[in-house]
C-alpha cells in the first residue's frame, strides 16, 4: 500500500528542493591566478574588484584574484616550472609564446583569440632624470656621454630591460650613419655605464627612486608616471627621446590549467573585461595607453606624440630573442658585469 506523504515529509522535500535551487543559482566561488609582470601591480589592484563585482552581478559567482609579480622573463619561467597561473599578463610575446610553444600550456594560436594580438594596452620607453635634468639628458645619444650613471634592469629577466635594450639598439641603427656595428658600439658604452642589473622593472625604479643610484632610469613610460607621482615634484623629471618602440605588453588565459580548474570562461572573462569602456578607462587612469576612442580622447593629453618604432619591423620577438637576448648572443657579448 503506497503511504501518502506526511506534512512533515513535504516540508523536508520542500527544504531540499530550495537548497539545491539556491546551491544551483549561487555557483562555488573561484579564485584566478594572475602572474604578471613587475609595473601592473597598481593596475590590477584597481582593476580586479571592478571585475569581481561585475562577474558576480553577471553570474552570481564570487571571484578572487591573486596577483603575481616580476620580471617579465623570470615570471614566464616560474609558469614553465609549474606556477599555476589561470591567465598571463607579461611584458613581451615571446614569453608567452614560450609556454606556448616550450611548456604546451595554451594554443600556439594565443595571439589571436583577443583583439589587436591580444594587447589591450600599450606603451613605450622614457626617461626619469633628477630634477632639473642635470646631466641635460634629451636623446638616446646623450646616454653615451662620459660619466654617466644609467640604471636599466636586467634584459635576460625583465621584459622592460629588453624594451629598454631594444630602443636604443633602435635609436643607433637610426642615427644618421648608423649600422649594426655602430650600434653594438653604442650599447657597450651604455651597459658600461650601468652600476647594477636589477631583476625586474620595479626594482630599477627603487634603485633609482629610493636608493639614490644613478643618473637616469630607463623606463617603462606608466612606470616613470607612476614614480613622479609617488616623489612628488620637485624630485624627478620625465623626459621623452624623440623616437622610441611601441611596447605591446600581452595577455592570455592558460588552457591547461584553466581546462584543470574549470575556469576558462571566467579566465577568459577576466581578459575581455580589460577591452570594455570601463576597462579602458582603469588603464588610463594607470598610465597604459589605452586602445578605444573614447579613453584615447579622455587620456591622450597625458602621452606625448612622438614616433613609435613597432619591433615588428626588426623581425619581431621571434628574431630579436634568440639574436640579442639568448645565451651567448649580443647582449652576452657586450655587457661585462662591474668588478
Amino acid at each position: 500500500m503506497q503511504r501518502l506523504p506526511t506534512r512533515r515529509t513535504a516540508l523536508i522535500g520542500a527544504v531540499a528542493v530550495a537548497a539545491g535551487s539556491r546551491a544551483f543559482a549561487q555557483p562555488a566561488p573561484v579564485t584566478l591566478l594572475n602572474v604578471s609582470y613587475d609595473p601592473t601591480r597598481e593596475l590590477y589592484k584597481a582593476y580586479n574588484p571592478v571585475f569581481a563585482e561585475n562577474w558576480k552581478r553577471r553570474t552570481g559567482q564570487d571571484v578572487t584574484i591573486e596577483q603575481s609579480h616580476g620580471g617579465s622573463g623570470k615570471q614566464a619561467l616560474s609558469v614553465l616550472n609549474g606556477l599555476q597561473a589561470d591567465v598571463v599578463t607579461l611584458g613581451i610575446s615571446g614569453d608567452i609564446d614560450e609556454l606556448a610553444v616550450k611548456g604546451h600550456l595554451l594554443a600556439e594560436n594565443w595571439q589571436s583569440r583577443l583583439p589587436d594580438q591580444s594587447t589591450p594596452y600599450h606603451s613605450t620607453i622614457v626617461f626619469l632624470v633628477r630634477a632639473g635634468n642635470p646631466k641635460k639628458i634629451r636623446t638616446w645619444a646623450d646616454l653615451a656621454q662620459p660619466g654617466l650613471q644609467i640604471i636599466t634592469p636586467n634584459p635576460k629577466t625583465s621584459s622592460g630591460g629588453r624594451w629598454n635594450y631594444i630602443a636604443a639598439w633602435i635609436s643607433a641603427l637610426k642615427a644618421p650613419g648608423g649600422s649594426e656595428t655602430s650600434a653594438r658600439a653604442y650599447l657597450e658604452k651604455v651597459y658600461k655605464a650601468v652600476p647594477v642589473l636589477d631583476s625586474g622593472a620595479r626594482g630599477s625604479t627603487t634603485t633609482f627612486t629610493q636608493r639614490g643610484v644613478g643618473d637616469v632610469l630607463i623606463a617603462w613610460e606608466n612606470e616613470a608616471f607612476l614614480a613622479q607621482d609617488e616623489l612628488g615634484p620637485g624630485k624627478v623629471e620625465i623626459v621623452v627621446p624623440p623616437i622610441s618602440v611601441l611596447a605591446e605588453p600581452p595577455v592570455a588565459w592558460v588552457d591547461t590549467v584553466t581546462e584543470r580548474k574549470h575556469t576558462t570562461a571566467v579566465a577568459k572573462a577576466y581578459l575581455e573585461g580589460l577591452y570594455s569602456e570601463r576597462g579602458q578607462d582603469i588603464i588610463g587612469q594607470n598610465y597604459y595607453r589605452p586602445l578605444t576612442i573614447k579613453a584615447q580622447a579622455k587620456f591622450g593629453a597625458r602621452f606625448p606624440k612622438i614616433p613609435l618604432v613597432n619591433v615588428r619591423d626588426y623581425g619581431g620577438w621571434a628574431r630579436l630573442q634568440p639574436q640579442h637576448f639568448a645565451d651567448g648572443a649580443l647582449f652576452d657579448q657586450l655587457y661585462k658585469p662591474p668588478k
